[in-house]
């Protein structure tokens, strides 16, 4: 579904994509989740990420949330409700650090499949405890995503000595 979705999005928008990855829990072979197909497109700034919401709004991506005040996430986008598979692109700046934690999160998790099954088993708790309070549910999830992204880095560091 994200290959055919990514081949879309790249048609559409052209040029203005630097980069585009897959993200989340359907990005993780045996990680449950939502039926979202979450993914982040990178372009280069600002008034780039408002030309691409025009565009995609050609795909049904018509539910528009901006991020005011983060200078490297700037927007959010789904298909209309009640297309199926829901989508969410994240239209945000590349390269940036908050592109590499989210693709650096997601190497850790498919390499280390017990940490991403904690991850499930914290996600459904959460899902349970916040319901539809997705802001919370964000929120409550992220020192575990942090201490993801620092076993990663230490890794990574390791890793590159070597």
């Amino acid at each position: 579904m994200y290959e055919k979705e990514k081949t879309k999005v790249l048609d559409t928008l052209g040029d203005k994509v630097l980069a585009i990855e897959h993200m989340g829990s359907s990005a993780v072979p045996g990680l449950g989740g939502k039926d979202i197909v979450d993914f982040m497109v990178g372009v280069k700034g600002k008034k780039d990420a408002r030309e691409c919401v025009q565009m995609l709004q050609s795909l049904d991506y018509t539910r528009i949330t901006p991020q005011p005040g983060h200078t490297e996430w700037f927007y959010c986008l789904s298909k209309t409700p009640g297309i199926t598979p829901r989508y969410h692109l994240h239209l945000m700046k590349y390269p940036s650090p908050f592109w590499n934690k989210h693709v650096l999160f997601r190497y850790y998790l498919c390499a280390h499949p017990e940490v991403a099954a904690e991850y499930y088993q914290l996600k459904k708790k959460l899902a349970d405890k916040y319901g539809s309070d997705r802001i919370g549910y964000t929120e409550a999830k992220s020192e575990f995503i942090e201490s993801v992204v620092t076993k990663a880095h230490a890794e990574r560091m390791r890793t590159d000595e070597d």
